[in-house]
């Protein structure tokens, strides 16, 4: 008979087989916290799976209240994954129904929040990293990662791709007649992203500067990495940029054109947030479009990213409600906001 140690590392082998390596690292978190639980409450790991119970979920949430309420969410998703295949591998007979109303009944929920949108910042930053490329430092190297920088720069802005996205791609996957790529993205779905004209420009920048490099390597360009590493480590090998570097330059320039107070604000996804916003007001609002060109999977996501700047509100508030003094008018709604 299957015990409950041997269940749970069966299911984290399925899950390394399936998932990514982060979730993977999640989900073995959310399990280790599940066995510490039980541990508490007089179960051992031994116990057979059979005997795996929903009020086991129960304390397992209960114990969730001194995490965040984005981790408690996430456990909850991989134990609630681990009952479901214990119950598809007809190691115990659990009723699902009642286990996902319980997981309704018990999780907290998260507030809805405003994603950040600080577009004049967003701004700045591109005005900074664009000005530094021209400037055409005279070290070689010190230049391709400023012509590096900014070409991942203005991708992450006029793409909407995740920071993972963009250090994933390599020559091979951009269609530079189609101006698009092919990109794996998040839960393994594959999706088409547009890129802008400025964007490609900046690409083909620097890779025309990266050529004699890129054609040591001995390998076809194509498998070479879109954005790669110009660091004393890499040496004349051309190695993928990780996320974590990426999100390091755009530390570094949000510092350097914002101040050592922007540390920490502006992030890969603060770009993400800027272009489905961008796409939402350029296109009038429209949800759809937007929906489809940043991939979320639910509408509702992307109706976060509605919400106007308090430069729009006051503005839109006065025109109400404070008209010219020659307009004795009674409130109206100006037309842009009808």
């Amino acid at each position: 008979m299957r015990t409950l140690q041997d269940a749970l590392g069966k299911f984290l082998d399925e899950i390394a087989a399936s998932r990514s390596p982060n979730t993977h690292k999640a989900y073995a978190q959310a399990t280790d916290r599940f066995l510490d639980v039980l541990k508490e409450r007089g179960v051992s790991a031994s116990v057979l799976a059979s005997e795996l119970s929903i009020e086991w979920m129960g304390w397992f949430i209960q114990s969730l209240h001194e995490f965040a309420v984005a981790t408690e969410r996430l456990y909850i998703t991989a134990l609630t994954a681990f009952y479901e295949y214990a119950a598809a591998e007809n190691w115990a007979p659990v009723n699902l129904p009642a286990l996902r109303r319980l997981c309704r009944r018990r999780a907290r929920r998260e507030a809805t929040r405003l994603p950040p949108f600080p577009r004049a910042e967003i701004e700045k930053i591109l005005e900074t990293v664009a000005q530094a490329a021209a400037a055409s430092p005279h070290d070689e190297r010190e230049f391709l990662r400023i012509l590096r920088d900014r070409a991942l720069l203005y991708v992450l802005a006029d793409t909407g791709l995740r920071v993972s996205e963009a250090c994933g791609l390599t020559r091979g996957h951009l269609d530079w007649i189609e101006a698009r790529a092919r990109v794996l993205g998040k839960g393994n779905r594959e999706a088409i992203v547009r890129f802008s004209e400025r964007s490609l420009r900046y690409l083909r920048a620097y890779l025309d500067a990266r050529a004699e490099l890129d054609g040591k390597q001995g390998r076809p360009l194509s498998g070479l990495p879109l954005f790669a590493r110009h660091d004393k480590g890499a040496g004349e090998r051309v190695l993928p940029l990780s996320p974590r570097s990426a999100e390091k330059i755009v530390e570094e320039w949000a510092v350097r054109t914002l101040g050592s107070g922007a540390r920490g604000t502006i992030t890969p996804h603060t770009f993400r947030h800027y272009f489905v916003t961008v796409v939402l007001r350029g296109s009038g609002g429209n949800l759809r479009l937007a929906q489809e060109l940043a991939r979320h999977r639910s509408i509702a996501t992307t109706q976060r990213y509605t919400h106007l700047s308090d430069d729009e509100l006051d503005r839109g508030y006065h025109q109400i409600f404070n008209p010219p003094e020659e307009e004795d008018a009674s409130p109206t709604l100006p037309r842009e906001f009808a």
